[in-house]
């Protein structure tokens, strides 16, 4: 007889690589697990698990079933969200994206929940292919990525443009490629990307590439990158999403640069879904509100 609850403690077994830690997790013995795995083998007529003691590595039918519970569930929760798609104030808001957007993002989503008590947020931090995998996976609806992906099954459109910022320590006296060269570069996840598309566009003569540039360290947050600038340990280039949300703005300061280059966002959803209305008019609100203050820095409109 088929039972999801069996796929459901199927999923978490493969994920924690442990009978105990499933348990745990779903707050139930562990008997009660290999008892759940056992009826869904016997449902499929297939062994599962290839076990050592305690350890375990799956059957080709075990990969086959956990990547047909993964699909399962992930349409599960794409059902019960578009039972509510159509509302504009209410409703689970299911996003992940790179910290470069969501470190503005996330406190603007709060405070439209705080505003519509109707609306509930759930936030990943994440890199582009972790962003893509739970996409794919159903654990949230909308993903927004720094890149363009070519992903079968995905849909990727580009959404938003922020311009990049050229970042160095506050007493950096120099305004040149030879100065910059000096002091080293600060990279983080998109850095060496951003750092060469910005320093080609505006040093196209002198620049070549990034690996004539010390490397001064490396940080996975790209929140905490401007620290290290602050310190005076180097300089790097981060969107301006970064800069203005940063706590060490006021001990860093941005290069006057002729030639503006811009990091696109694009948003990822999977392939066939439909967004509710609610993402499209969160989305919509954000950028207008990102509109009117690019506009103060004399930026021309620069959204998709």
């Amino acid at each position: 007889m088929f039972n999801a609850l069996y796929f459901r403690t199927f999923i978490i077994l493969v994920e924690t690589g442990s009978f105990t830690r499933t348990a745990r997790r779903l707050e139930m013995t562990q008997p009660g697990v290999s008892q759940h795995v056992r009826k869904l083998e016997q449902y499929l007529e297939k062994p599962l698990l290839e076990r050592q003691g305690r350890r375990f590595t799956l059957t080709e039918a075990g990969r086959r079933a956990h990547d047909y519970a993964l699909k399962l569930f992930a349409d599960h929760e794409q059902f019960r969200h578009s039972l509510d798609a159509d509302s504009l104030f209410s409703g689970e808001c299911r996003l992940a994206s790179p910290g470069s957007i969501g470190l503005m993002l996330y406190p603007f989503l709060l405070g439209q929940q705080q505003a519509y008590p109707g609306l509930t947020v759930s936030y990943r931090f994440a890199f582009n292919h972790e962003i893509v995998q739970d996409v794919l996976a159903g654990h949230y609806d909308l993903g927004i990525v720094t890149e363009s992906l070519r992903q079968p099954d995905l849909k990727v459109v580009p959404w938003h443009r922020e311009p990049l910022c050229l970042v160095v320590p506050a007493d950096f006296a120099g305004n040149g490629l030879a100065e910059l060269t000096g002091i080293g570069f600060i990279d983080y996840a998109d850095g060496l990307n951003h750092a060469s598309a910005l320093l080609r566009s505006n040093f196209p003569r002198e620049f070549r590439s990034m690996s004539h540039f010390r490397s001064q360290g490396f940080t996975s947050e790209v929140g905490m990158v401007l620290e290290a600038v602050a310190r005076g340990l180097g300089f790097t280039v981060v969107s301006r999403l970064v800069l203005e949300t940063s706590p060490w703005r006021s001990k860093v300061k941005e290069l006057d640069l002729a030639v503006a280059v811009h990091e696109t966002l694009h948003l990822v959803t999977r392939d066939g879904s439909e967004m509710p209305r609610r993402y499209e008019r969160l989305l919509e609100d954000f950028r207008e509100q990102r509109r009117q203050v690019l506009s103060g820095f004399g930026e021309p409109p620069c959204l998709l």
